[in-house]
């Protein structure tokens, strides 16, 4: 005696390879409109009839990205195509056309009639090479809701997915931002959870850090202002050590690896040692950590220009790069990183060489951490208060009217 049939079988999930393949795609409106970019980005060979279509669709058409029929639907337009999607506002036009592909074996979408249609189209997502579809029979919201779900762990690396094959080994120069670790990009954290073997600076998200399977190995390369540091030669040669064992290494730093962060120099060395290196940008501390604070480094009226400087040098220092009378000069923000011990000597030059001692600063320290916290003065006192609240890097200094700006909106 054999079973009853299922009354609702499930849709048996396949990967269609249409590369060069055609595909006919009835109707152009906004069903076609959103469809067509996965059709052409899979290869696929379009036939796009239909008597009007979008200007989104026409746009595709012009660029030579499908062939645009101007007409109806005809009986035997189904001959030759692997895959058809069928999307006129016309029912009778939808039934005919999925009637033919029945008869001519053509896997067909339906969009006015999922139960009338050969094959359904799932909701679809995209993460680093991985393709995401899911179907959950006739519920498109709630498979779109699974399918956010995956992409959105596999894009931040909470959805644990390594490679196991074509996974070239290399170093992967991740800024990680200032701190917080909701801040570091997407691709940084999809990173992060991919790798073998974490070298982390003090600056870097360390809360990440917990968040790493326990086969990970984590190595110290703190960088402690005037204290114990790991030589910059001896984080270049642990680089290379582990990527040429092929392990996937992340060099995860504070910031953006080329703010003043040093990354170019450990990406030359890894070029040079023949080693792959991917370079992630990430959100600088020059821009967030005032933004945390309630400071636009530029607002209109206000100022039109930032520029972003070293302060692990003094002034007058033989090796200093700056040229601090021509900053005093500007009318804009400057925004000052590594600057805490030397701001005594730095406030006093910038107002030598002419800035008004009343200009407004801010010293924000641990920006956008849970100890973050800030301290406001002027040029004229900010050494003092610096000294006073017992502020230690890191801390982002800035000098200019930005500061006070949320201040006056709230007096007006």
């Amino acid at each position: 005696m054999s079973a009853a049939p299922h009354p609702d079988p499930p849709a048996y999930p396949v990967g269609l390879r249409l590369a060069g393949r055609r595909v006919l795609v009835l109707g152009g409106g906004t069903v076609a409109q959103r469809r067509l970019p996965a059709l052409l980005a899979a290869g696929a060979a379009v036939d796009l009839i239909a008597p009007a279509v979008t200007p989104s669709v026409q746009a595709m058409a012009e660029a030579g990205e499908l062939r645009w029929q101007r007409r109806g639907y005809r009986p035997g337009d189904l001959a030759g195509a692997w895959y058809a999607l069928v999307a006129t506002d016309d029912p009778e036009v939808n039934a005919a056309a999925s009637a033919e592909a029945e008869r001519e074996r053509v896997w067909c979408v339906r969009s006015d009639d999922a139960g009338a249609a050969t094959a359904w189209t799932p909701a679809t997502g995209r993460s680093d090479g991985v393709t995401v579809a899911v179907l959950t029979g006739r519920d498109p919201r709630r498979s779109a809701a699974v399918r956010d779900a995956v992409v959105e762990g596999l894009r931040e690396g909470t959805l644990g997915a390594p490679r196991h094959r074509d996974r070239t080994p290399g170093v992967a120069l991740v800024g990680g931002g200032p701190g917080d670790p909701d801040l570091i990009t997407v691709r940084g954290r999809r990173l992060l959870a991919e790798a073998d073997v974490v070298v982390a600076d003090r600056l870097g998200p360390r809360d990440l850090l917990d968040e790493l399977p326990a086969h990970v190995q984590v190595i110290d390369a703190a960088k402690i202002p005037y204290g114990r540091a790991m030589a910059q030669e001896a984080i270049h040669a642990t680089l290379i050590e582990h990527a040429r064992a092929g392990r996937a290494v992340v060099r995860l730093k504070g910031g953006d690896p080329y703010v003043f962060g040093r990354g170019m120099e450990e990406a030359r060395a890894l070029a040079a040692a023949g080693i792959p290196v991917t370079v992630v940008p990430g959100v600088t501390s020059a821009i967030s950590v005032p933004g945390a604070a309630g400071i636009p480094v530029t607002h209109r009226g206000v100022a039109h220009e930032f520029t972003v400087v070293s302060g692990h040098l003094a002034p007058d220092h033989p090796d200093s790069l700056v040229d601090w009378p021509g900053l005093a000069r500007l009318r804009g923000t400057l925004v000052l990183l590594m600057a805490v011990e030397r701001m005594p000597a730095i406030a006093a030059t910038l107002i030598a060489h002419g800035r008004d001692p009343r200009t407004p600063v801010a010293v924000v320290q641990d920006g956008t951490t849970a100890a973050q916290r800030r301290t406001d003065a002027t040029l004229a006192t900010v050494a003092e208060r610096i000294a006073a609240d017992g502020v230690r890097p890191p801390a982002v200094i800035v000098v200019g009217e930005v500061v006070t700006v949320a201040e006056r909106d709230q007096d007006r």
